[in-house]
Order: structure tokens, then sequence, then C-alpha cells
């Protein structure tokens, strides 16, 4: 096992070599650390609840009551919001947008649905 090497997939340190691949046996993915590149480009496709893929500038509608954190304001379920951009956000928000009525804020891809 390796200390420093981690699964690109799900981030487990329990990855051990076979031959030229690295296999990871929490989620089975195979990787060589090598192909860095190719690996990052899986994990950049963003997705909504239902599994559709987005893309910059799509529009969304959220599915749930969403409470706006240092705020007592509340996003309700079915607000659509139009002109999306996908961002690399380390806390889980992966949508950068601007809300009618609340402002610019970030969103996370599994509480949207594509409109």
């Amino acid at each position: 096992m390796s200390d420093e090497l981690k699964c690109p997939k799900c981030a487990s340190e329990h990855v051990y070599q076979d031959g030229s691949l690295w296999i990871c046996p929490e989620c089975a993915h195979e990787f060589n650390p090598g192909e860095a590149g190719a690996n990052e480009a899986e994990d950049t496709v963003v997705k909504d609840a239902n599994g559709n893929v987005l893309a910059d500038g799509d529009s969304v509608t959220v599915i749930k009551d969403l409470k706006v954190k240092g705020s007592s304001l509340v996003v309700k379920g079915g607000t659509k919001v139009k002109g999306i951009r996908l961002t690399d956000g380390a806390d889980g928000h992966n949508i950068a947008c601007k809300i009618d009525g609340i402002g610019a804020m970030n969103l996370k891809s599994e509480f949207v649905k594509k409109a």
C-alpha cells in the first residue's frame, strides 16, 4: 500500500499495485497515476439530481426549499435559475448563479434538475 497515493474516484488511501495499474478495493477503480489528466476529466462532469449532465449557461430548477446560510431567506422549490456557471467548489457547491430576489449564490448540483 502507498501512504501518499489515493484513489482519484473515491479518495481512498487503501490502494494497491497490480502490474502497471493501481487498484482501489473500496470502489474497484483501476487507474494509472501517470495519467492524472484522464482521471480529472472524469471528475469534472457535473450532474443534476436526475443524472443529467449540466453545462455552463444551462437553466435549472431548484427541487426543494433551501435555506440561505447566514440569512432568513429561503430559495423555494420550483425556483427557476437561468445561466448557471459550473465551478470547482471545494465545499460541494459546484454551481454559481444569480437568483432573482436573493442575489448571487452557490448551489449544490444534487438540489437542482435541468429545466
